[in-house]
Protein backbone atom coordinates (compact mmCIF):
# COMPACT_ATOMS: atom_id res chain seq x y z
CA UNK A 1 0.00 0.00 0.00
CA UNK A 2 1.55 3.29 -1.17
CA UNK A 3 1.87 6.04 1.63
CA UNK A 4 0.52 9.86 0.83
CA UNK A 5 1.85 12.63 3.06
CA UNK A 6 0.41 15.81 3.49
CA UNK A 7 1.20 18.10 0.86
CA UNK A 8 1.09 21.55 2.15
CA UNK A 9 0.89 24.12 0.08
CA UNK A 10 0.72 28.07 -0.30
CA UNK A 11 -2.46 28.60 -2.74
CA UNK A 12 -5.17 25.93 -3.63
CA UNK A 13 -5.79 23.40 -6.12
CA UNK A 14 -9.66 24.34 -6.77
CA UNK A 15 -8.75 20.98 -9.73
CA UNK A 16 -10.29 24.11 -12.28
CA UNK A 17 -9.29 21.69 -15.57
CA UNK A 18 -12.20 19.70 -14.03
CA UNK A 19 -14.66 22.57 -12.38
CA UNK A 20 -13.86 25.49 -14.54
CA UNK A 21 -16.96 27.70 -13.00
CA UNK A 22 -16.98 29.53 -16.47
CA UNK A 23 -18.71 26.21 -17.73
CA UNK A 24 -20.12 23.21 -16.74
CA UNK A 25 -18.18 20.46 -14.83
CA UNK A 26 -15.77 18.55 -17.08
CA UNK A 27 -16.22 14.70 -17.42
CA UNK A 28 -12.99 13.75 -18.12
CA UNK A 29 -11.91 10.21 -18.66
CA UNK A 30 -7.95 8.58 -17.62
CA UNK A 31 -8.76 5.45 -19.42
CA UNK A 32 -10.81 2.72 -21.59
CA UNK A 33 -13.94 1.08 -20.87
CA UNK A 34 -14.50 -2.72 -20.32
CA UNK A 35 -17.14 -5.12 -20.97
CA UNK A 36 -17.40 -8.58 -21.62
CA UNK A 37 -19.51 -9.99 -24.27
CA UNK A 38 -19.79 -12.82 -25.60
CA UNK A 39 -17.28 -14.59 -23.74
CA UNK A 40 -14.61 -11.57 -25.37
CA UNK A 41 -13.22 -8.80 -23.99
CA UNK A 42 -14.60 -5.71 -25.26
CA UNK A 43 -12.83 -2.13 -24.70
CA UNK A 44 -14.84 1.34 -25.18
CA UNK A 45 -12.31 4.22 -25.99
CA UNK A 46 -14.50 7.81 -24.34
CA UNK A 47 -11.98 10.08 -26.51
CA UNK A 48 -13.21 8.50 -29.29
CA UNK A 49 -16.57 8.55 -28.78
CA UNK A 50 -16.39 12.22 -28.52
CA UNK A 51 -15.19 12.46 -31.48
CA UNK A 52 -18.57 11.34 -33.11
CA UNK A 53 -21.78 14.25 -34.00
CA UNK A 54 -23.41 13.74 -30.53
CA UNK A 55 -26.64 15.07 -30.63
CA UNK A 56 -29.84 16.07 -28.71
CA UNK A 57 -33.32 14.74 -30.01
CA UNK A 58 -36.58 15.71 -28.33
CA UNK A 59 -40.31 14.69 -27.83
CA UNK A 60 -42.28 17.65 -25.97
CA UNK A 61 -44.63 17.44 -28.50
CA UNK A 62 -45.19 13.74 -28.88
CA UNK A 63 -44.24 11.62 -25.42
CA UNK A 64 -44.49 15.10 -23.54
CA UNK A 65 -48.27 15.12 -24.66
CA UNK A 66 -48.92 11.83 -23.42
CA UNK A 67 -48.19 13.35 -19.68
CA UNK A 68 -50.37 17.00 -20.10
CA UNK A 69 -53.12 18.17 -21.06
CA UNK A 70 -52.79 19.24 -24.87
CA UNK A 71 -51.03 22.06 -25.85
CA UNK A 72 -52.09 24.80 -28.22
CA UNK A 73 -50.79 24.95 -31.43
CA UNK A 74 -49.57 28.67 -30.24
CA UNK A 75 -47.99 27.34 -27.03
CA UNK A 76 -46.42 24.51 -29.31
CA UNK A 77 -45.06 26.78 -31.73
CA UNK A 78 -43.53 29.38 -29.01
CA UNK A 79 -41.89 26.17 -27.09
CA UNK A 80 -39.93 25.25 -30.75
CA UNK A 81 -39.07 28.56 -31.42
CA UNK A 82 -37.51 28.92 -27.93
CA UNK A 83 -35.98 25.27 -28.42
CA UNK A 84 -34.07 26.82 -31.83
CA UNK A 85 -33.06 29.46 -29.81
CA UNK A 86 -31.54 27.29 -27.28
CA UNK A 87 -29.62 25.75 -30.19
CA UNK A 88 -27.80 29.39 -30.47
CA UNK A 89 -25.56 28.57 -33.56
CA UNK A 90 -24.98 24.67 -33.09
CA UNK A 91 -27.34 22.07 -34.16
CA UNK A 92 -27.05 20.08 -31.22
CA UNK A 93 -30.90 19.60 -30.62
CA UNK A 94 -31.35 18.24 -33.80
CA UNK A 95 -35.02 17.02 -34.20
CA UNK A 96 -38.31 16.97 -32.91
CA UNK A 97 -41.05 14.80 -33.44
CA UNK A 98 -44.94 15.38 -33.71
CA UNK A 99 -48.15 13.01 -33.37
CA UNK A 100 -50.46 12.89 -36.78
CA UNK A 101 -53.64 12.11 -35.64
CA UNK A 102 -55.82 15.12 -34.54
CA UNK A 103 -56.54 18.98 -36.64
CA UNK A 104 -54.52 19.67 -33.79
CA UNK A 105 -51.14 17.56 -34.51
CA UNK A 106 -51.63 18.62 -38.08
CA UNK A 107 -51.67 22.44 -37.14
CA UNK A 108 -48.90 22.24 -34.59
CA UNK A 109 -46.88 21.10 -37.00
CA UNK A 110 -47.63 23.31 -39.45
CA UNK A 111 -46.87 26.45 -37.62
CA UNK A 112 -43.45 24.81 -36.05
CA UNK A 113 -42.21 24.21 -39.65
CA UNK A 114 -43.42 27.90 -40.78
CA UNK A 115 -40.93 29.44 -38.13
CA UNK A 116 -38.37 27.89 -40.79
CA UNK A 117 -35.43 26.97 -38.67
CA UNK A 118 -33.45 24.21 -40.01
CA UNK A 119 -32.74 22.71 -36.64
CA UNK A 120 -34.44 21.02 -34.56
CA UNK A 121 -35.76 18.92 -38.01
CA UNK A 122 -39.72 18.43 -37.61
CA UNK A 123 -40.29 14.74 -37.83
CA UNK A 124 -43.62 12.39 -37.36
CA UNK A 125 -44.85 9.11 -35.44
CA UNK A 126 -47.08 7.08 -36.37
CA UNK A 127 -47.59 2.95 -35.40
CA UNK A 128 -46.46 1.04 -37.74
CA UNK A 129 -49.33 0.05 -40.02
CA UNK A 130 -50.42 1.43 -43.73
CA UNK A 131 -53.19 3.61 -42.44
CA UNK A 132 -51.10 5.74 -40.10
CA UNK A 133 -48.38 5.71 -42.86
CA UNK A 134 -50.74 7.75 -45.46
CA UNK A 135 -50.75 11.02 -42.59
CA UNK A 136 -46.83 10.94 -42.59
CA UNK A 137 -47.16 11.13 -46.93
CA UNK A 138 -50.18 13.77 -46.27
CA UNK A 139 -47.84 16.34 -44.11
CA UNK A 140 -45.27 15.81 -46.47
CA UNK A 141 -42.65 14.97 -43.69
CA UNK A 142 -38.92 13.57 -45.04
CA UNK A 143 -38.86 11.42 -41.60
CA UNK A 144 -41.27 9.48 -39.55
CA UNK A 145 -41.07 7.43 -36.43
CA UNK A 146 -42.80 3.88 -36.10
CA UNK A 147 -43.68 1.97 -33.14
CA UNK A 148 -42.54 -1.03 -33.64
CA UNK A 149 -42.85 -2.73 -30.48
CA UNK A 150 -40.12 -5.51 -30.02
CA UNK A 151 -40.98 -7.50 -26.25
CA UNK A 152 -43.59 -10.80 -26.56
CA UNK A 153 -45.17 -8.82 -24.06
CA UNK A 154 -46.31 -6.46 -26.97
CA UNK A 155 -46.60 -8.83 -29.87
CA UNK A 156 -47.83 -11.55 -27.97
CA UNK A 157 -50.23 -9.92 -25.41
CA UNK A 158 -50.97 -6.11 -26.60
CA UNK A 159 -50.85 -6.64 -30.00
CA UNK A 160 -52.04 -9.99 -30.11
CA UNK A 161 -49.69 -11.42 -33.00
CA UNK A 162 -47.04 -14.14 -33.44
CA UNK A 163 -43.06 -12.51 -33.55
CA UNK A 164 -43.52 -13.77 -37.46
CA UNK A 165 -46.85 -11.49 -38.28
CA UNK A 166 -45.22 -8.44 -36.36
CA UNK A 167 -42.05 -9.15 -38.02
CA UNK A 168 -44.12 -9.00 -41.72
CA UNK A 169 -46.29 -6.04 -40.53
CA UNK A 170 -43.26 -3.53 -39.44
CA UNK A 171 -41.38 -4.74 -42.22
CA UNK A 172 -44.06 -3.80 -44.91
CA UNK A 173 -44.52 -0.39 -43.62
CA UNK A 174 -40.61 0.13 -43.12
CA UNK A 175 -40.42 -0.82 -47.53
CA UNK A 176 -43.52 1.50 -47.78
CA UNK A 177 -41.75 4.76 -46.05
CA UNK A 178 -38.61 3.94 -48.62
CA UNK A 179 -40.89 3.48 -51.78
CA UNK A 180 -42.14 6.67 -50.63
CA UNK A 181 -38.79 8.71 -50.11
CA UNK A 182 -39.40 9.22 -46.26
CA UNK A 183 -37.06 7.97 -43.76
CA UNK A 184 -38.21 5.41 -41.36
CA UNK A 185 -37.18 5.77 -37.66
CA UNK A 186 -38.25 2.21 -36.22
CA UNK A 187 -38.63 2.38 -31.95
CA UNK A 188 -38.11 -0.30 -30.59
CA UNK A 189 -40.69 -0.47 -28.01
CA UNK A 190 -39.58 -2.22 -24.58
CA UNK A 191 -36.12 -3.10 -25.77
CA UNK A 192 -34.83 -3.83 -22.70
CA UNK A 193 -37.37 -6.34 -21.86
CA UNK A 194 -37.71 -8.27 -25.25
CA UNK A 195 -35.68 -11.67 -26.89
CA UNK A 196 -32.69 -9.67 -28.63
CA UNK A 197 -31.32 -12.75 -30.42
CA UNK A 198 -34.84 -14.21 -31.60
CA UNK A 199 -36.29 -11.10 -32.48
CA UNK A 200 -34.85 -8.16 -31.97
CA UNK A 201 -31.78 -9.15 -33.86
CA UNK A 202 -33.21 -10.47 -36.63
CA UNK A 203 -35.69 -7.59 -37.47
CA UNK A 204 -33.06 -5.07 -37.56
CA UNK A 205 -30.94 -7.06 -39.33
CA UNK A 206 -33.71 -6.77 -41.89
CA UNK A 207 -33.97 -3.41 -41.92
CA UNK A 208 -30.09 -2.51 -42.17
CA UNK A 209 -30.23 -4.87 -44.94
CA UNK A 210 -33.55 -2.68 -46.95
CA UNK A 211 -31.76 0.56 -46.35
CA UNK A 212 -28.70 -0.63 -48.31
CA UNK A 213 -29.56 0.50 -51.62
CA UNK A 214 -31.06 3.79 -50.61
CA UNK A 215 -29.34 6.83 -50.43
CA UNK A 216 -28.09 8.48 -47.33
CA UNK A 217 -30.87 10.67 -46.53
CA UNK A 218 -33.40 7.66 -46.43
CA UNK A 219 -31.55 4.81 -44.86
CA UNK A 220 -33.59 3.60 -41.58
CA UNK A 221 -32.52 4.37 -38.11
CA UNK A 222 -33.53 2.92 -34.87
CA UNK A 223 -34.64 4.47 -31.76
CA UNK A 224 -33.81 1.90 -28.58
CA UNK A 225 -36.93 2.33 -26.49
CA UNK A 226 -36.15 1.70 -22.49
CA UNK A 227 -40.41 1.62 -22.49
CA UNK A 228 -40.34 0.77 -18.52
CA UNK A 229 -37.02 2.18 -17.54
CA UNK A 230 -35.45 -1.28 -17.14
CA UNK A 231 -31.88 -0.17 -18.82
CA UNK A 232 -29.20 -0.41 -16.53
CA UNK A 233 -25.47 0.79 -17.27
CA UNK A 234 -23.61 -1.56 -14.57
CA UNK A 235 -20.66 -3.40 -16.36
CA UNK A 236 -21.18 -6.98 -16.65
CA UNK A 237 -25.11 -6.50 -16.28
CA UNK A 238 -27.02 -9.17 -18.10
CA UNK A 239 -29.05 -8.70 -21.49
CA UNK A 240 -31.49 -7.90 -22.00
CA UNK A 241 -31.19 -4.82 -19.18
CA UNK A 242 -27.74 -3.82 -20.61
CA UNK A 243 -27.13 -0.29 -21.88
CA UNK A 244 -23.55 -1.15 -23.54
CA UNK A 245 -24.74 -4.70 -24.48
CA UNK A 246 -27.72 -3.43 -26.63
CA UNK A 247 -25.49 -0.51 -28.17
CA UNK A 248 -22.65 -2.98 -28.98
CA UNK A 249 -25.01 -5.50 -30.70
CA UNK A 250 -26.64 -2.84 -32.56
CA UNK A 251 -23.35 -1.27 -34.07
CA UNK A 252 -21.71 -4.87 -34.37
CA UNK A 253 -23.95 -7.26 -35.26
CA UNK A 254 -26.93 -5.57 -36.48
CA UNK A 255 -24.71 -3.20 -38.78
CA UNK A 256 -26.49 0.27 -36.97
CA UNK A 257 -23.58 2.78 -37.15
CA UNK A 258 -23.81 5.04 -34.09
CA UNK A 259 -25.24 7.80 -36.31
CA UNK A 260 -28.41 6.58 -37.05
CA UNK A 261 -28.98 4.58 -33.55
CA UNK A 262 -31.13 6.93 -30.57
CA UNK A 263 -32.06 5.99 -27.52
CA UNK A 264 -35.58 6.89 -25.84
CA UNK A 265 -35.82 6.48 -22.18
CA UNK A 266 -37.87 5.98 -19.43
CA UNK A 267 -37.70 6.99 -15.51
CA UNK A 268 -39.40 4.45 -13.83
CA UNK A 269 -36.23 3.61 -11.27
CA UNK A 270 -34.83 7.03 -11.52
CA UNK A 271 -31.92 5.87 -14.36
CA UNK A 272 -33.38 7.72 -17.38
CA UNK A 273 -30.69 10.37 -17.62
CA UNK A 274 -27.51 8.46 -17.03
CA UNK A 275 -28.87 5.80 -19.31
CA UNK A 276 -29.31 8.00 -22.45
CA UNK A 277 -26.11 9.54 -21.79
CA UNK A 278 -24.22 6.12 -21.00
CA UNK A 279 -25.40 5.41 -25.12
CA UNK A 280 -23.38 8.43 -26.31
CA UNK A 281 -20.47 6.74 -24.75
CA UNK A 282 -20.96 2.86 -26.07
CA UNK A 283 -22.01 4.06 -29.92
CA UNK A 284 -25.40 5.85 -29.88
CA UNK A 285 -25.31 9.16 -31.45
CA UNK A 286 -28.86 10.34 -30.62
CA UNK A 287 -30.13 10.55 -26.63
CA UNK A 288 -34.28 11.73 -26.81
CA UNK A 289 -35.40 13.83 -24.56
CA UNK A 290 -38.54 16.20 -23.28
CA UNK A 291 -38.41 19.41 -22.16
CA UNK A 292 -38.17 19.56 -17.99
CA UNK A 293 -38.20 15.43 -18.40
CA UNK A 294 -42.03 15.99 -18.75
CA UNK A 295 -43.43 12.54 -20.77
CA UNK A 296 -45.85 9.45 -20.04
CA UNK A 297 -45.92 8.52 -17.09
CA UNK A 298 -42.42 8.51 -15.36
CA UNK A 299 -41.31 10.74 -18.04
CA UNK A 300 -38.11 10.85 -20.51
CA UNK A 301 -34.67 11.87 -19.78
CA UNK A 302 -35.14 16.05 -19.33
CA UNK A 303 -33.55 17.90 -22.28
CA UNK A 304 -32.17 20.70 -20.37
CA UNK A 305 -29.91 17.85 -18.36
CA UNK A 306 -29.16 15.95 -21.24
CA UNK A 307 -27.45 19.40 -22.78
CA UNK A 308 -26.21 20.50 -19.42
CA UNK A 309 -24.22 16.62 -19.93
CA UNK A 310 -22.80 17.14 -22.99
CA UNK A 311 -21.53 20.51 -22.41
CA UNK A 312 -19.65 18.59 -19.74
CA UNK A 313 -18.62 16.10 -21.79
CA UNK A 314 -17.49 18.60 -24.86
CA UNK A 315 -15.86 21.13 -22.47
CA UNK A 316 -17.84 24.08 -24.47
CA UNK A 317 -21.64 25.35 -24.41
CA UNK A 318 -21.14 24.55 -28.34
CA UNK A 319 -22.56 27.55 -29.66
CA UNK A 320 -25.66 27.00 -27.68
CA UNK A 321 -27.33 29.83 -25.59
CA UNK A 322 -27.95 27.90 -22.19
CA UNK A 323 -29.97 31.12 -20.68
CA UNK A 324 -33.10 29.48 -22.77
CA UNK A 325 -33.12 26.79 -20.24
CA UNK A 326 -34.45 29.52 -17.98
CA UNK A 327 -36.79 31.32 -20.33
CA UNK A 328 -38.52 28.22 -21.22
CA UNK A 329 -38.94 27.36 -17.68
CA UNK A 330 -40.14 30.88 -17.05
CA UNK A 331 -42.79 30.30 -20.30
CA UNK A 332 -43.56 26.44 -18.75
CA UNK A 333 -44.64 27.97 -15.05
CA UNK A 334 -46.56 31.04 -17.03
CA UNK A 335 -49.02 28.16 -18.77
CA UNK A 336 -49.46 26.22 -15.60
CA UNK A 337 -46.93 23.27 -16.36
CA UNK A 338 -45.68 22.52 -13.04
CA UNK A 339 -41.81 22.40 -11.96
CA UNK A 340 -40.97 21.44 -8.56
CA UNK A 341 -38.65 23.89 -6.97
CA UNK A 342 -36.48 22.03 -6.09
CA UNK A 343 -35.71 20.48 -9.45
CA UNK A 344 -32.16 20.93 -10.71
CA UNK A 345 -31.23 23.69 -13.17
CA UNK A 346 -34.76 25.05 -14.07
CA UNK A 347 -36.41 25.00 -10.24
CA UNK A 348 -37.33 27.79 -8.46
CA UNK A 349 -35.04 26.91 -5.55
CA UNK A 350 -32.42 25.22 -7.84
CA UNK A 351 -29.64 27.60 -6.73
CA UNK A 352 -31.10 28.99 -3.71
CA UNK A 353 -29.71 28.21 -0.18
CA UNK A 354 -31.59 27.91 3.44
CA UNK A 355 -29.19 26.68 5.25
CA UNK A 356 -26.59 28.94 7.34
CA UNK A 357 -23.03 27.21 6.95
CA UNK A 358 -24.05 27.30 2.98
CA UNK A 359 -24.70 30.47 3.38
CA UNK A 360 -21.66 31.63 5.35
CA UNK A 361 -19.50 29.98 2.25
CA UNK A 362 -21.49 31.89 -0.27
CA UNK A 363 -20.65 35.26 1.36
CA UNK A 364 -17.05 33.91 1.10
CA UNK A 365 -17.31 33.07 -2.31
CA UNK A 366 -19.59 31.98 -4.94
CA UNK A 367 -17.74 28.81 -6.11
CA UNK A 368 -18.40 27.30 -2.56
CA UNK A 369 -21.89 26.25 -3.30
CA UNK A 370 -22.48 27.27 -6.95
CA UNK A 371 -22.52 24.31 -9.35
CA UNK A 372 -20.66 26.81 -11.85
CA UNK A 373 -21.37 30.40 -12.92
CA UNK A 374 -25.01 30.13 -12.86
CA UNK A 375 -25.73 33.72 -13.21
CA UNK A 376 -23.67 34.01 -16.61
CA UNK A 377 -24.81 30.71 -17.89
CA UNK A 378 -27.99 30.16 -17.00
CA UNK A 379 -29.41 34.05 -16.17
CA UNK A 380 -29.97 32.80 -12.80
CA UNK A 381 -27.19 34.27 -9.78
CA UNK A 382 -27.30 31.90 -6.67
CA UNK A 383 -29.63 33.30 -3.80
CA UNK A 384 -30.47 32.86 -0.54
CA UNK A 385 -33.88 32.53 1.00
CA UNK A 386 -34.20 33.16 5.13
CA UNK A 387 -35.48 30.92 7.42
CA UNK A 388 -34.62 30.08 10.65
CA UNK A 389 -32.08 28.31 9.89
CA UNK A 390 -30.55 30.92 7.50
CA UNK A 391 -28.75 32.79 10.51
CA UNK A 392 -26.92 36.05 10.13
CA UNK A 393 -24.75 34.92 7.48
CA UNK A 394 -28.08 34.36 5.17
CA UNK A 395 -29.10 37.26 5.74
CA UNK A 396 -25.82 39.35 4.90
CA UNK A 397 -25.34 37.96 1.35
CA UNK A 398 -29.82 38.62 0.76
CA UNK A 399 -28.95 42.28 1.84
CA UNK A 400 -25.85 42.81 -0.25
CA UNK A 401 -27.74 41.07 -3.36
CA UNK A 402 -30.95 43.37 -2.79
CA UNK A 403 -28.86 46.28 -2.35
CA UNK A 404 -26.48 45.64 -5.18
CA UNK A 405 -23.50 45.56 -2.78
CA UNK A 406 -21.74 42.80 -3.32
CA UNK A 407 -18.19 43.90 -3.55
CA UNK A 408 -19.28 47.45 -2.40
CA UNK A 409 -17.21 49.73 -0.01
CA UNK A 410 -20.97 50.01 1.50
CA UNK A 411 -21.21 46.26 1.88
CA UNK A 412 -22.87 45.43 5.13
CA UNK A 413 -21.34 42.68 7.28
CA UNK A 414 -23.22 40.41 10.49
CA UNK A 415 -22.85 43.39 12.93
CA UNK A 416 -24.72 45.38 10.42
CA UNK A 417 -27.76 43.35 9.87
CA UNK A 418 -28.18 42.12 13.47
CA UNK A 419 -31.49 43.73 14.13
CA UNK A 420 -32.80 41.87 11.05
CA UNK A 421 -31.63 38.88 12.18
CA UNK A 422 -33.03 39.31 15.26
CA UNK A 423 -36.83 40.01 13.81
CA UNK A 424 -36.79 36.90 11.62
CA UNK A 425 -35.48 34.55 14.70
CA UNK A 426 -38.94 36.56 16.55
CA UNK A 427 -40.99 35.51 14.17
CA UNK A 428 -40.00 32.29 14.48
CA UNK A 429 -39.70 31.93 17.94
CA UNK A 430 -42.74 34.18 19.56
CA UNK A 431 -45.15 33.18 16.03
CA UNK A 432 -44.57 30.03 15.99
CA UNK A 433 -43.78 30.40 11.92
CA UNK A 434 -43.74 27.84 9.78
CA UNK A 435 -42.92 29.58 6.60
CA UNK A 436 -39.31 31.62 4.68
CA UNK A 437 -39.08 34.71 4.91
CA UNK A 438 -41.02 36.58 1.82
CA UNK A 439 -38.99 38.86 -0.28
CA UNK A 440 -41.52 41.31 0.58
CA UNK A 441 -40.90 41.42 4.40
CA UNK A 442 -37.08 41.39 3.74
CA UNK A 443 -37.44 44.46 1.85
CA UNK A 444 -39.36 46.36 4.09
CA UNK A 445 -37.19 45.62 7.38
CA UNK A 446 -34.39 46.81 5.62
CA UNK A 447 -36.18 49.74 4.93
CA UNK A 448 -36.71 50.15 8.54
CA UNK A 449 -33.18 49.21 9.98
CA UNK A 450 -31.14 50.16 6.76
CA UNK A 451 -32.52 53.30 5.91
CA UNK A 452 -29.29 55.04 5.23
CA UNK A 453 -28.28 52.63 2.46
CA UNK A 454 -31.83 51.79 1.59
CA UNK A 455 -32.52 55.22 0.75
CA UNK A 456 -28.98 55.49 -1.20
CA UNK A 457 -29.38 51.94 -3.32
CA UNK A 458 -33.56 52.00 -3.51
CA UNK A 459 -34.74 54.81 -3.02
CA UNK A 460 -34.57 56.78 -6.35
CA UNK A 461 -35.93 54.02 -8.08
Amino acid sequence: MKEYPLQNIDHPNLIEDMFPHTLPPRIMFDGKIVEEIDGKRVEFDPQQALKRDLCVTDTTFRDGQQARPPYSVAQQAKLYEMLAKLNGTSSVIRQTEFFLYTKNDRAALDACRDLGYKFPEVTGWIRANKGDFRLVKEAGLKETGMLTSASDYHIFTKQRQTRQEAFDQYIEVVEAALEAGIRPRCHLEDVTRADWAGFVFPFVQKVMKLGEQAPDHLKPKIRLCDTMGFGITYPGAKAPRSVPKLIWYMNNECGVPADRLEWHGHNDFHKVLINACTGWLYGCNAANSTLFGYGERTGNPPLEGAIIELCSLRGSTMGMNLCMITEIADYMRSIHFPIADNYPLAGRDAFTTKAGIHADGMRRGDRIYNIFDTETLLGRPPRVSITDKTGVDGIVVWVNDFLGLKGSKDAVGKLDVFKIQKWVMEQYNAGGRLTSISEEELEEQTKILLPDLYAKYKGKK
